[in-house]
């Protein structure tokens, strides 16, 4: 049987590739080939930007009012095709239907928040500023923006962009990762029917060469990115060299401070879902505990039997908790991780290497696994894994917990789990970190708050879908303006001042 080929999304229409490169789509559960994506030529990716390019004059001349509406409609028919895009996402990434459910329902809030853009892109407006003379401001939308999106996410995250980018009344390419490619089509494909005009939203398949030509294209003027660090940094210093606005989000480590009056059943209840669920592939998950005092033991003791118990199996089971990794490769690299820890020191006290799934010893599987006496010079604790492995740092006080969280390269999301409303308090003013939770794991702000790190878990001025998002997808004009009742006395040669 003949494996499939994934294509594009070009000027309102799919469209089968040309290229000769194609990486393979695998269902991570079983390890099988499913289909294979194009990898796009030259001229399918200057074909999107020109679709885009071409529908822009039209498209941000249409009223906020319209848009909107065509938002509205989008939203009801992702909300009719949800279980649709779920299975997607789990027969290629591999996370369970019910996590996957919960991508789609999160990526609907921000279609949600961007129905209400004509409220958002309303100015501001003095009048008489001086003699005869009034001044305003508007927002004006920026031209063709390109969304270069991961595979842990692939409904999510292209819809934290392309949603506000085109409620702002800019015009779109996606570039979704070639892992997992399928959901990007069929979001293009429920935009057609919502009514966005051909040309408006386009999806170039693809790896780094498509990036690279989206990066130099000269019609591009915005690019949103979510991935690593280092390719979030090369992104934002080849966008900017080139001109253009750039948000990159990069990669985290993310630190769960233990506070010794902390509830041990609600954090350890806390600390499996954000550890474990989609396999630790989140750029939110909880990866390093800092347990504070002597709450480490209690947390060991707590987490073995709970990891133990993990329901692990193929995504479209209801009761999995957790599924496989999302490739052969990722998970090597995972246990390559692990075999580091122990090298270095760490002690393992729960090893997830040697799970098998019976009737799918293909598929890319772990278990759980849990390292304790982790110290802040391991690699374990210094690089993103981005995997089901949790790691247990010891610390006498909660000064040497801040600093430590303070001290990390990556300052994407933390916790605090407490009863001392003092501390956390304390913990939210001083920690360096983005997105904090107080008894919260995985702080994701709402789509009507903006979602963005520090540090090296974010390069750029602007944080990702809410508010924030409506700032970086237009530009600001001011306006001045007097409607003289004669000539004026001659010309003036000095600064002018309003008077």
């Amino acid at each position: 049987m003949t494996t499939p080929t994934i294509g594009h999304f070009i000027g309102g229409s799919a469209m089968a590739s040309r290229s000769e490169r194609t990486s393979d789509v695998f269902n991570p559960a079983t390890g099988a080939v499913t289909s294979k994506v194009a990898l796009a030529t030259a001229s399918e990716l200057n074909a999107a930007v020109a679709a885009a390019h071409a529908a822009f004059p039209a498209w941000s001349q249409t009223s906020p009012l319209r848009r909107a509406r065509v938002m509205f409609k989008f939203k009801e028919l992702l909300e009719t095709h949800s279980d649709e895009l779920a299975a997607l996402i789990t027969s290629e990434h591999g996370k369970v239907f019910t996590d996957a459910k919960g991508e789609v329902t999160r990526g609907i809030e921000v279609v949600e928040f961007a129905c209400g853009i004509p409220q958002m892109m309303k100015g501001e407006y003095s009048e008489q500023v001086a003699g005869g003379i009034d001044a305003w401001s508007i927002r004006q939308a920026l031209g063709v923006c390109v969304g270069i999106t991961p595979f842990n996410f692939p409904v999510m995250v292209p819809m934290w962009m392309f949603p506000m980018a085109i409620a702002c009344g800019n015009t779109f390419v996606l570039k979704p990762s070639e892992r997992d490619p399928s959901a990007s089509l069929l979001l293009a494909k429920l935009l057609t029917e919502a009514g966005l005009p051909d040309g408006v939203f386009n999806v170039v398949q693809g790896d780094k060469e498509a990036v690279d030509g989206l990066l130099h294209h000269p019609d591009v003027r915005a690019v949103s990115f979510v991935g690593s660090t280092p390719i979030a940094e090369y992104i934002y210093a080849t966008g900017c060299a080139q001109g253009k606005r750039v948000q990159a989000l990069g990669g985290a480590k993310n630190h769960m401070v233990v506070m010794p009056d902390a509830d041990i059943a609600q954090t350890v209840d806390a600390l499996m879902g954000a550890a474990f669920g989609s396999a630790g592939e989140r750029c939110m998950a909880i990866s390093v505990v800092v347990a504070v005092g002597n709450v480490g033991d209690q947390l060991v003791e707590a987490l073995l039997p709970r990891i133990a118990e993990l329901k692990i199996t193929q995504g479209m089971d209801l009761a999995a908790e957790m599924g496989p990794v999302v490739t052969q490769v990722h998970k090597d690299k995972i246990t390559g991780y692990i075999a580091t820890g122990v090298k270095e020191g760490a002690k393992l006290v729960a090893d997830g290497r040697g799970f098998v799934l019976a009737g799918h010893e293909n598929g890319f599987f772990l278990g759980g696994s849990l390292f304790d006496h982790v110290t802040p010079d391991m690699t374990i604790y210094k690089e993103e894994i981005f995997g089901p492995v949790l790691c247990i740092v010891r610390v006498p006080d909660f000064t040497t917990a801040l600093d430590l969280v303070n001290a990390h390269e990556y300052g994407n999301g933390t916790a605090i789990y407490t009863r001392d409303g003092n501390t956390a308090r304390e913990y939210t003013h001083r920690v360096q970190v983005g997105m904090v939770g107080v008894n919260v794991p995985i702080p994701v702000p709402m789509a009507f708050h903006s979602f963005g790190g520090w540090k090296r878990s974010l390069f750029g001025d602007h944080h990702a879908h809410g508010p924030e998002s409506v700032r970086f997808y237009t530009r600001q004009k001011a306006v001045t303006q007097r409607w003289p009742a004669s000539t004026a006395a001659g010309a003036e040669f000095a600064m002018p001042t309003l008077k």
